[in-house]
């Protein structure tokens, strides 16, 4: 009974993670959720190294790493850039061992929301090589490392404004929906591996990349515009990357899940 409780409650003991992007917002909250399900995670940042020791100190601190050892450690990395890409993922496997779960977060947006016609080629670029080239330089390491036989997932974090043709978002929506479809067609690649590939698309969720250069009566506008009439928390998006990455979510695959609350 007591190991069949221990299977209810850590269903993630014994994986290993890499969470992109997960000194703040969404990423930090993956990354604590993953913790809390049994899963040893590294904390991937790019700048706020205070933050990631953060997220990584209330992992190592929290009930569930009681006996067992670190649980969280942090790596600088700048998933654009190749080499550092492999270098994240050897440090990841050195530290803990074989890799059962990446999830790409790691993602920029110009809060200026210039449209496509005034996007610099800096710009457009900049958002490409962390949204996409990112997460395509992170899935396809993973691809190759990642565990084969039931406990692989690639999970990437994307958008469910891909689904609305919002003016000045272009650059971030394009990216957005190229991770998709790449996202789709990975899942197709590595038939027999038994390892998934899905998308997680939240809608607007109040973190300070969301929130950075919006208006107040902005943020109302989007919070009005769910049904619940409310923006999305982190706490809304982590479980169902916890369960995609857990045993239960293996038949799911291939997919984008979008979490709105009805947004879009």
């Amino acid at each position: 009974m007591g190991e069949q409780k221990t299977r209810m409650t850590m269903p993630l003991e014994g994986r290993v993670a890499v969470v992109t992007g997960a000194s703040r917002g969404i990423g930090r909250e993956i990354s604590l959720h993953l913790a809390e399900k049994g899963a040893r995670v590294i904390v991937n940042y790019s700048s706020n190294q205070r933050n990631a020791e953060e997220v990584a100190s209330l992992i190592n601190n929290s009930s569930t790493s009681c006996g067992v050892g670190v649980r969280a450690v942090v790596c600088k990395a700048d998933v654009a850039e190749p080499s550092q890409v492999v270098q994240l993922f050897d440090m990841a496997e050195h530290t803990f061992g074989p890799l059962h779960i990446v999830v790409n977060n790691a993602g920029i947006l110009d809060s200026k929301n210039p449209t496509i016609a005034q996007t610099s080629n800096e710009d457009w670029d900049r958002t490409f090589q962390v949204n996409c080239k990112g997460a395509f330089l992170c899935s396809r390491e993973a691809a190759k490392r990642v565990v084969r036989g039931g406990g692989g997932r690639i999970i990437n974090i994307s958008s469910s404004g891909v689904g609305m043709l919002t003016p000045g978002f272009g650059a971030y929506k394009a990216s957005k929906a190229a991770m998709e479809m790449m996202t789709r067609i990975l899942a197709q690649e590595l038939r027999g591996t038994q390892i998934t590939a899905n998308c997680v698309a939240p809608g607007p969720v109040a973190t300070d990349m969301f929130l950075a250069g919006r208006s107040e009566a902005e943020v109302e506008a989007a919070a009005k515009s769910s049904p619940f009439e409310r923006l999305g928390r982190v706490e809304d998006v982590a479980p169902l990357v916890a369960f995609l990455a857990s045993d239960e979510g293996e038949w799911v695959n291939g997919q984008v899940v979008r979490v709105n609350g009805g947004r879009v």
